[in-house]
């Protein structure tokens, strides 16, 4: 019976349907020629796997979203001693579309990039960026151009980085970086496809990460000068090495008004850092077990590779949504009592879709700007034998929406495909408004392949969303990372009944789960919520007392906004 409703399952999932899809594939017009290299075809081995890396972000300053390719590098390339390929900056022309940046924003190659994450390191309002490698992690100051600061930056070591993510986990209103990174990878070392005997199905892949040593995940201090310190035992950041680490996200994740950090490893549990002040001082402590985030419903570990956060059912707790290998669902895991979580894929309809795929970039947003959050996920399979008989998957497979058609105390989640586009190979991924129109896009990287632009059609009505942007010219956190917003709207009761409010909650953060950078802003689709009756920002750092949100700015809907923190 399982075996028929998976092969039923798969033929939904790998070739087109009906839908009438939200998001229209422009790639070819924005990113014209734009493509990223991952080693061969063939994948030979491991390092070829995870593809390269996009990062949203205003790195020009004209108020438009700029895009930065992560891009990698070939075996024969790194035998021979030689570079990678250079990431590059994409700048918006304010449509969705992208023009190559001038040289002064030229990017050196490494030895072989994978994701990134921006944000203002140095406190001077610019946005800068690091870049994670097989290899040394970098970094690069912007401004009227890129400057790289690696030699002088105070990062430690070359591993194989996969994710990054900036927060302010000191409360000291600079930006501190956590480096996800995945396993100890050497030519010499580990055995390629053709010369190993690894198996997946009975049939000779690629090897790892099972038999491979995994890499510990890093911590540093920001100095507010661009430079970092290794701060993590001191910090109470000692995770284990016996985790490979993928996808990583941010956010208040206890309530407790500090910053956390979720990292989702592949075949191991996942990680939960919650961030918590004693007497002692502060420290980072790792509870996913006992919170209910590290494995699945079944207590059994699966191969996580995305992550997405944010408040699906308006709580006032962010939720996680993961993406896992073939033959395991993907996980959401909603909030409960006292800190907990409950894994709730199957009764939210998201585990049936996802057994057959494998997910990588993957969020939560409201595609559809009706006020509650919608999943995304891309796909595609890590083996190119995927697309032999009897593997109950593909190698190619379908991104997805899954649009929220539940309520907000309970929501539940209806399947489509993103776009009319067949299946592909997709990897890392972000969300973020490209043309300013109020709805939100997204871009991807394919494996090896082109980088996707995906234009949102939704077409909203001036009414129906309000963009935030935050600035702080208090600290060298000028854009608010670690932020949250609220948002109060008035509903009306049923049969003359007294009416009640209603709380949206969004969080400023910039690691975009897997490989991914994400602008630094807050998007809320308001449906038919109307105009906010009243709003407050709680800032990253300080006493957390909350800042009313401007009436003017409330009735400002239809626009993204500037909010400042007043000077102390």
């Amino acid at each position: 019976m399982r075996t028929a409703s998976l092969a039923s399952a798969c033929m939904g999932l790998f070739v087109s349907t009906s839908f009438a899809q939200q998001f229209e594939e422009i790639g070819q017009r924005a990113l014209p020629g734009v493509t990223t290299t991952s080693g061969s075809p063939d994948v030979n081995w491991i390092l070829e796997v995870n593809g390269g890396g996009v990062v949203l972000g205003d790195f020009s300053g004209t108020g438009n979203l700029d895009l930065v390719v992560v891009d990698g590098s070939t075996p024969e390339r790194v035998q021979a001693g030689k570079p990678g390929e250079a990431p590059r900056l994409m700048l918006s022309q304010g449509d969705g579309t992208f023009a190559l940046a001038g040289e002064d924003w030229d990017m050196a190659g490494g030895r072989w990039g994978m994701g990134g994450v921006a944000g203002d390191l140095n406190g001077d309002g610019a946005l800068d960026l690091v870049v994670t490698e097989w290899g040394r992690d970098r970094v690069f100051l912007g401004g009227d151009g890129f400057q790289e600061v690696t030699a002088g930056a105070g990062l430690v070591g070359s591993f194989w980085g996969s994710s990054a993510a900036l927060l302010d986990a000191d409360a000291d209103g600079i930006l501190d970086l956590v480096v996800v990174n995945y396993l100890d990878f050497d030519f010499d070392q580990v055995a390629s496809r053709t010369s190993g005997d690894c198996t997946w199905k009975g049939r000779p892949v690629n090897c790892g990460p099972e038999g491979l040593d995994a890499q510990a995940d890093q911590i540093y201090r920001g100095k507010g000068d661009g430079t970092f310190e290794s701060f993590g035992a001191g910090i109470g950041f000692v995770p284990r090495a016996s985790a490979f680490g993928l996808g990583v996200v941010t956010g208040d994740f206890d309530a407790d008004g500090d910053t956390d950090l979720y990292i989702t490893n592949d075949s191991t549990p996942n990680h939960l850092w919650e961030n918590v002040v004693a007497e002692s001082g502060r420290s980072f402590k790792e509870v996913a077990m006992r919170r209910g985030v590290a494995v699945d419903a079944n207590g059994r570990e699966q191969a996580g590779m995305g992550v997405g956060t944010g408040d699906v059912d308006g709580d006032g707790r962010s939720d996680f949504f993961v993406t896992n290998f073939s033959g395991e669902n993907h996980c959401l895991y909603l909030s409960g009592n006292r800190r907990s979580y409950r894994e709730r894929s199957h009764m939210t309809g998201v585990a049936g879709t996802s057994t057959p795929l494998l997910g990588w970039g993957a969020g939560l947003a409201d595609l559809d700007n009706d006020a509650d959050l919608d999943l995304f996920a891309f796909h595609g399979h890590v083996y190119p034998q995927a697309d032999r008989a009897g593997t109950d998957t593909a190698y190619g497979q379908l991104d997805y929406l899954m649009r929220n058609t539940g309520t907000l105390e309970e929501p539940r989640f209806a399947p489509e495909p993103l776009s009319a586009r067949a299946p592909s190979v997709s990897r890392a991924a972000a969300v973020g408004d490209l043309d300013g129109d109020g709805d939100l896009d997204l871009v991807a990287v394919d494996r090896g392949g082109p980088v996707r632009v995906l234009r949102n059609e939704l077409k909203p009505s001036a009414g129906s969303w309000l963009g935030v942007r935050l600035l702080d010219r208090t600290c060298a956190n000028s854009a608010g990372v670690g932020a949250r917003i609220e948002l109060d709207f008035a509903v009306e009761a049923g049969d003359g009944g007294e009416g009640s409010v209603l709380t949206l909650r969004r969080e400023i953060t910039v690691s975009g789960g897997f490989q991914a950078g994400s602008p630094a802003e807050a998007h809320f689709g308001l449906g038919d919520l109307g105009v906010p009756i009243a709003g407050r920002v709680y800032w990253p750092s300080g006493d957390r007392e909350a800042q009313d949100v401007p009436g003017s700015l409330l009735e400002n809907i239809g626009k993204w906004n500037q909010i400042e923190r007043p000077s102390k």
